[in-house]
């Protein structure tokens, strides 16, 4: 192709010639109506923020009728954790908006904010309160009555049961979205597991320390476990939301798929070489592709975009969670079109 005849079809001066997915410069993707992962997601988040809610009321109870740093600790962490369940059903809500003129590539990467926020909620309201509870517990001191023993661990094993319940339904829904590999890829489903084992870590912990206050009489059994619920929820904060992060900023596609849309451009005839392939998830199930290709010399406009048509429809039938796809055919050189694969006589891509 030459580049008067990128020139006539698009009116750039640079002799490049952009096709978005559909061809008509939109861009944007078909964006689904609410799928069956999400039902059963929202249907976990729900169970979740359920749990959490009646375990709060009761751990803060206990807490101070006890006087248990653990136990007000363990309260802090079920808060923070009811109110991530709100973020995160409100990112299932809000991630599946069509497409629009000021957001043209959709809503996708509302799950991952929304998840962001949720593991700031973990560090501040959990991690943070923790440790300031162990510490004052060091610091002052606290004495309980056994009727307090008694209730605190008595709250905590309710809590034990209900933080488990609602694990197992995360873990069996995650086991049939394709085991952890596929049904981890959804922040929502991904932060309520990392909540529920912290959960029930968290409640191990508390009532270990409980025990021990009450066997030696010495608190600071109970502060160190305060202190070991905060490390753990800070460490679990760090990881969501770095993973939360990465997938903000502009995360590529899994290598297996670039692999297949690549080794689907070099295969085409048409194609002299590809220069670059781009590609970014813009949602959980939706990613954007952008492709520079050089093609074989002598190819008209209209051939062009027949072409351009057609392996765009190949990519998305390949890669089904190409939600946009862009080619953008480009000159090289005279020279460097002399020694290119089809001048040669020899195939390949670079």
């Amino acid at each position: 192709m030459t580049g008067t005849a990128a020139q006539e079809k698009t009116g750039r001066e640079d002799g490049r010639v952009d096709y978005g997915k559909g061809g008509d410069g939109s861009g944007g993707g078909d964006v689904s109506a609410e799928t069956k992962a999400d039902r059963r997601t929202r249907v976990t988040v729900l169970v979740a923020l359920a749990a959490n809610l009646v375990i709060a009321v009761a751990k803060a109870i206990g807490g101070f009728i006890a006087g248990s740093p653990a136990l007000l600790s363990e309260a802090a962490h079920s808060v923070a954790d009811s109110l991530n369940e709100v973020f995160l059903l409100a990112a299932l809500r809000r991630s599946r908006r069509p497409a629009d003129r000021k957001h043209p590539f959709g809503y996708g990467k509302e799950r991952f904010f929304w998840s962001l926020l949720a593991a700031v909620g973990i560090f501040v309201m959990g991690g943070c309160f923790s440790f300031y509870q162990g510490v004052e517990a060091l610091r002052s001191g606290a004495d309980e009555e056994l009727s307090g023993y008694v209730a605190g661990l008595v709250v905590l094993g309710i809590a034990l049961l209900a933080e488990g319940a609602s694990l197992l339904r995360a873990l069996h829904q995650v086991r049939g979205q394709g085991g952890l590999a596929s049904g981890m890829r959804d922040p929502a489903l991904r932060t309520v597991v990392a909540e529920d084992g912290t959960a029930v870590l968290g409640v191990t912990l508390a009532m270990a320390g409980m025990v021990l206050h009450m066997v030696t009489g010495q608190v600071v059994w109970e502060a160190c476990a305060s202190l070991a619920i905060g490390a753990l929820l800070v460490f679990v904060a760090y990881r969501l939301g770095r993973e939360a992060r990465d997938q903000l900023i502009g995360e590529a596609a899994d290598p297996e798929a670039s692999g297949r849309i690549c080794a689907l451009l070099e295969a085409q005839p048409e194609i002299d070489s590809v220069e670059a392939l781009f590609t970014m998830k813009t949602g959980l199930d939706s990613t954007l592709v952008a492709a520079r290709i050089d093609l074989v010399p002598g190819m008209d406009s209209e051939r062009v975009e027949e072409v351009a048509v057609r392996i765009k429809r190949s990519i998305a039938h390949t890669v089904p969670e190409a939600g946009q796809i862009f080619l953008d055919v480009t000159d090289r050189p005279a020279r460097e079109a002399a020694q290119s694969p089809a001048a040669t006589g020899e195939r390949g891509g670079a």
